[in-house]
């Protein structure tokens, strides 16, 4: 197996302009024979920090402050006194800048800055900032945008295990709902999605060139021929090992390892107007959304780490890679899911990358999640980064290793504490399903960064929760890919970020995790 190479993290920093105005110099003369003396006066030390905004949620916000000094010397510090935490890029300059955070009502920000020269007694001065709340335009909130199925048309290959029935496919139901005065869209699923896809020779390629073709095919290739449609659940040549799969129903479909999907009937209520998160709410294994379709959104990890001591957790997306199905998904305790981007759900909504993307899901906060394209041939861009592990690097080891992390994945200014080592870069791990595959760096989640000025450019680059906010949408997150060579791969952190962006309401389909890894649900 061939192994790719470390690549390196530039730092991209602003560089700020600060111009300074020096005062005169008094003296005194004489008419006499004494020599002149001047003496030179030091003006008094000011700041100011600039006027009182008005932004929106997602605005690139940018705070200068306008100093006045002899001295070219001084040290600046900006600090948040009140209202939502937000990131301030460089807080040692006199300017300075963050994305406006995201607040279900108008919001004051205040800031103070402050500036000392070392002759001067210190001063300061504050500056306040208003956000205003998004609002979520129609397409947001639209419940035409679930895939309903009003035929009650059935899976013919997934079928109900009580009845030998086969199940409800897509979405059943979607209607509007109030409680404690909050309004829901409650959707109902059986969780089973309606995949027709017509096989390419990239499909039959990607089946036949995975590594343990001879042992995961009964025949050692794929049965399908180019231009056939694959129903979701139909026989395409693999040995199923998992629960659940039986002949003509499920059975060939999935590769060795996860279970067939089964009926897995969820009520999810979404608030219609979601509310800023004012916690860290990260979220966990299991269902973390919906998508159009009514299956679920999963996100990043897989429940395994390193060794399985909870140190290096595995990306799903990495880790399972050939774990999954022709449309990119597997289920995990009967309950199908994908962790990252779907081809097959992008052609059920219409979205070949011409426009912005339409809606794919929403997330169990209520905010909407959008497909991978900003805009025609524009990618949405994940400001999360592969960390550089040289001894050099701010996000570095000592040993150029993985022997520490770091200490806040969305701070790397708190730098980094000793960590159970990590496997080399060219090591070779096996996967649960005993596929062999190098932990080159972005293997796991530890090696990941939030890199704050990339969100604070605005533009395609998404926020830490991997979203953003524009004039037509409101917020919203946005599934990640990201394109190597030819082809399109899924970006960190996939769909939604690691922390839920929205407050999750006590009826929400997940909640806050505590962070623990548990281990992966029965069937991955």
């Amino acid at each position: 197996m061939a192994k790719k190479q470390l690549s390196s993290y530039s730092k991209w920093t602003n560089v700020f302009l600060l111009c300074v105005f020096l005062g005169g110099c008094g003296s005194d003369s004489s008419n006499g024979d004494d020599s002149t003396s001047e003496q030179t006066t030091n003006s008094a030390l000011t700041v100011d920090a600039g006027d009182a905004q008005t932004v929106t949620s997602g605005d690139t916000v940018t705070l200068t402050a306008s100093i006045s000094d002899d001295d070219t010397s001084y040290g600046v510090s900006w600090v948040q006194l009140s209202g939502t935490d937000v990131t301030l890029t460089d807080s040692a300059s006199a300017s300075t800048s963050f994305i406006a955070p995201v607040v279900s009502s108008a919001e004051t920000l205040q800031f103070q800055v402050s500036v000392d020269d070392g002759s001067n007694d210190a001063v300061t001065d504050t500056v306040s900032v208003t956000v205003s709340a998004d609002e979520a335009n129609d397409d947001a909130t639209n419940d035409s945008v679930w895939i309903i199925n009003t035929t009650n048309e059935v899976s013919s290959r997934i079928l109900d295990s009580s009845t030998g029935v086969g199940v409800l496919v897509n979405v059943q139901s979607v209607e509007d709902e109030t409680i404690d005065t909050v309004d829901y869209t409650l959707v109902t699923s059986q969780g089973i999605p309606k995949y027709d896809v017509t096989v390419t020779q990239d499909i039959i390629d990607a089946i036949n060139e995975r590594p343990k073709a001879s042992s995961d095919l009964v025949t050692g290739q794929t049965t399908a021929s180019v231009g056939d449609v694959v129903e979701f659940g139909e026989d395409v040549g693999y040995v199923s090992s998992g629960q659940n799969c039986d002949t003509n129903a499920g059975y060939g479909y999935w590769p060795p390892g996860p279970a067939c999907p089964t009926e897995d009937e969820r009520e999810v209520y979404f608030p219609k107007a979601p509310q800023a998160t004012t916690e860290e709410c990260e979220n966990g294994l299991g269902k973390v959304g919906l998508f159009v379709n009514g299956s679920s959104v999963y996100n990043w990890g897989d429940g395994m780490s390193y060794n399985n001591d909870g140190s290096w957790q595995n990306l799903a997306p990495v880790a399972e890679q050939y774990d999954v199905d022709i449309c990119g998904g597997h289920s995990a305790n009967g309950d199908y899911h994908h962790h990252f981007y779907t081809r097959c759900l992008a052609d059920l909504v219409g979205d070949s990358g011409d426009q912005h993307s339409p809606i794919y899901g929403y997330a169990a906060d209520g905010y909407p999640i959008y497909g991978p394209w900003q805009s025609n041939g524009q990618l949405a861009v994940s400001a999360w980064q592969v960390r550089d592990y040289s001894s050099s690097s701010a996000t570095g080891c000592a040993d150029n290793a993985r022997s520490c992390t770091l200490v806040d994945q969305y701070d790397i200014s708190l730098g980094t504490e000793t960590a159970t080592q990590g496997p080399e870069f060219d090591d070779v791990v096996e996967t649960l399903s005993g596929n062999q595959l190098v932990a080159e760096n972005g293997y796991y989640f530890e090696d990941y960064f939030w890199n704050s000025e990339l969100t604070a450019q605005g533009g395609a680059y998404l926020d830490q929760y991997n979203g953003h906010t524009d004039s037509t949408r409101g917020y919203h997150y946005h599934i990640t890919i990201a394109q190597e060579n030819d082809a399109y791969v899924p970006a960190f952190p996939y769909i939604i970020g690691t922390r839920f962006a929205g407050q999750l309401q006590d009826n929400a389909v997940a909640s806050c995790s505590t962070g623990a890894v548990l281990g992966p649900p029965p069937g991955g």
